[in-house]
């Protein structure tokens, strides 16, 4: 039994990871076993080096090994515009497009009441209190369009309002490139509403 304890126990470390289940966690640890033990290592080294020196930035909550990260370090990001994210994810994906130059506020999560998730579990009163600086101009709510995104964007937005602040939403609308044959409904209704 004490053969394949190890190998149970990494199989079920890798059924952690989102969209793993049974048989891609057993054959990602095989792969790894039979035909990469140095890439082995060196994913044990880098896993145990991140847990151990990543952490979260004191003013957005996205990962850093510093007390800010590079952009709420950087002097030259517009600290009047301040993008509200629900994860380091999303982030990156909006700093991959190089058109938004503010600054950044990390949610790590979205509002869930079936889950459990409230507003005091994502930060959404230090979103408050840093978006009523008296430096911030605009807040742009960029969680993501399921029930739980738009809540969490609507629940934000009336907190700001009632602080004075204004908050705009990501716009939405049928992707560049697509027909509108093979757009889904609900995102033409939206194209639609928010047409311009």
């Amino acid at each position: 039994m004490s053969d394949t304890s190890s190998l149970d126990a990494l199989i079920q470390a890798l059924r952690r990871l989102p969209g793993v289940g049974q048989k891609s966690a057993q054959r990602m640890a095989f792969h790894l076993l039979q035909h990469d033990r140095a890439g082995a290592q060196v994913l044990s080294q880098a896993l145990a080096q991140a847990a151990g020196n990543v952490r979260h930035c004191q003013r957005c909550h996205t990962f850093t090994e510093d007390a800010l990260c590079e952009i709420c370090q950087d002097a030259g990001r517009d600290a009047t515009r301040l993008c509200v994210v629900e994860t380091p994810a999303d982030q990156a994906a909006m700093e991959r497009t190089g058109a938004f130059k503010g600054l950044y506020f990390v949610l790590m999560g979205r509002l869930s009441p079936l889950d459990g998730v409230g507003p005091r579990d994502i930060g959404v009163r230090e979103l408050i209190e840093r978006a009523s600086d008296g430096t911030v101009q605009e807040v742009i709510l960029a969680t993501s369009f399921t029930a739980e995104g738009e809540a969490t964007a609507h629940a934000i937005a009336e907190a700001l309002g009632r602080r004075g602040v204004q908050a705009t939403r990501l716009a939405r609308g049928v992707p560049v490139g697509s027909e509108l044959e093979y757009v889904d409904l609900g995102t033409i209704a939206h194209a639609l509403a928010d047409r311009r």
